[in-house]
């Protein structure tokens, strides 16, 4: 039974809720904010929306940090598979020998008992119901979904963790990063690599100039999009245990199907590799090289400068996604760094084989198939930068010229204690986590913008200052997708 006050729920909710005020002027290795320690010391009360499938993570970690006090989820046999998860999580912890484990086996404990968790279908149900007892909202739900739950989440004065891909559409993460600005929450994405030592390494290696001057980005997966060429056949009863019309959320009204529910096969719901991979593996091209100061920088110069991108596919698809994709962002001058062209071959597009094999020779390897699936080559004039798909290892290339240069810890950068901990110290008042959405937001919009390039032929010249397509009004009406009636930011 919780014996906690009014009085002093309210006061920690207010803390939490003002706490991480210097997000909204996102800058790298920024001091700390100082905390109030009694309310440091208490545990932080978090929700969870989606508890299937990624959410899986959340489930079975944010326990052993904080104090899960809701799940919700669409789909009532994820909430049953949760309680059987961790069921069988704490009866294997509690004769662990490790006392993290027995800890966390009593953390699941408490969730299993009777009261010890309420469960919703519905995340507005559940943050009118609960908005006293809750401090922090994680979102993992499919990818149309994340800017509602976010947003509602962030007008409660909640603190947000999302997964990646942050938003579908640009506009929806640029009102995101408005609302946490607005608000004064703590926020952060789980693209996990950004809080990685290796990570961290690599970033700071660009940045001092170790391997040159930077003259190419080449982002790589091996995915490819389903290209499906109409919309799912027949009428299937929508299962008693799905809440449908949650589900489809913003989305334009439509009978259920569970084809539906494989959203990267569709753009109305999913963001294909772009948002799935692109989030990672793209991440330390654009910190790295300081791309989302062009949004950032608030002293921006007039006239903004502008991000040209263009797109080859395999053919155009409004509905779904092309079997393979090349976008290049022509990316202009930024801080001390000058113009340089961002490269992203998706499925069996053309040059992403020679590409391979260029990088497989640079670095000695007998051959390209280790590196198909996915990575980042980040050539400078003295050497490059190969990194894994989510750029939490890399290799100096030529490797024998850089065989002294330690590659797994930043030397002048913060240190992470990992994605959930940072945020979970941004929330107490500490450092703003480096995926805050000041920064996801420039990062997805970004990569989202090479979704909107795949439906047209032309160069499209983006203002991330004012968040507009200057020279194609169709394309910039993509940014800001029309909600159906009910549903707003």
């Amino acid at each position: 039974m919780n014996t906690e006050s009014h009085s002093s729920r309210m006061t920690r909710r207010a803390f939490l809720a003002s706490a991480a005020t210097a997000g909204a002027g996102f800058v790298l290795l920024r001091q700390s904010a100082s905390a109030r320690t009694y309310q440091a010391n208490e545990k932080v009360n978090v929700a969870l929306i989606g508890v299937g499938g990624r959410g899986t993570w959340f489930l079975d970690n944010i326990p052993k940090m904080e104090n899960v006090v809701a799940w919700c989820d669409v789909n009532r046999l994820k909430i049953d598979a949760a309680y059987k998860r961790l069921k069988g999580l704490s009866a294997k912890f509690a004769k662990s020998p490790n006392r993290w484990e027995v800890n966390a086996a009593r953390a699941y404990d408490r969730l299993l008992r009777t009261g010890g968790v309420k469960t919703y279908s519905d995340f507005r149900k559940m943050l009118e119901e609960m908005d006293k007892q809750i401090d922090a909202i994680v979102v993992a739900t499919p990818d149309h979904t994340h800017a509602v739950c976010s947003a509602a989440a962030m007008k409660a004065g909640k603190a947000v963790f999302c997964e990646k891909p942050l938003t579908r559409a640009v506009g929806e993460s640029r009102a995101l990063r408005e609302l946490a600005r607005k608000h004064k929450v703590a926020t952060s994405m789980g693209n996990q690599g950004t809080y990685s030592g290796a990570f961290r390494r690599a970033m700071e290696l660009i940045r001092k100039g170790t391997i040159g001057e930077v003259i190419e980005v080449h982002v790589w997966n091996s995915g490819g999009g389903a290209d499906k060429k109409a919309p799912p056949k027949g009428t299937p009863p929508v299962p008693d245990t799905f809440a449908w019309d949650v589900w489809l959320g913003p989305a334009a009204e439509r009978p259920y199907h569970p084809e539906w529910l494989r959203r990267n096969n569709w753009r109305d719901f999913g963001t294909c590799q772009l948002g799935n991979w692109g989030s990672h593996t793209a991440n330390l091209a654009v910190m790295a090289l300081k791309v989302h100061e062009l949004w950032c920088g608030e002293e921006a110069k007039k006239p903004h400068p502008l991000i040209r991108v263009q797109a080859k596919t395999s053919g155009k698809n409004t509905l779904s996604f092309p079997r393979w994709e090349h976008v290049q962002w022509e990316v202009p001058a930024r801080a001390e760094f000058g113009p340089i062209a961002i490269n992203w071959y998706n499925g069996s597009a053309p040059g992403r084989q020679e590409l391979l094999e260029r990088v497989a020779k640079h670095a000695g390897d007998k051959d390209a198939g280790s590196l198909s699936f996915a990575g980042t080559y980040i050539v400078g004039t003295k050497g490059a930068i190969h990194a894994t798909g989510h750029c939490m290892s890399f290799r100096l290339l030529p490797q024998d010229q850089y065989a002294d240069v330690q590659r797994t810890r930043p030397e002048t950068a913060d240190r992470s204690r990992g994605p959930e901990q940072d945020w979970f110290a941004a929330c107490r008042g500490g450092r703003p986590a480096w995926a805050n959405f000041d920064y996801a937001d420039a990062l997805n919009e970004f990569l989202m913008l090479g979704n909107v390039a795949t439906q047209f032929d032309s160069n499209l010249e983006f203002d991330p200052v004012e968040c507009k397509i200057t020279n194609n009004k169709a394309a910039d009406a993509l940014l800001r997708p029309e909600y159906r009636d009910g549903w707003t930011l």
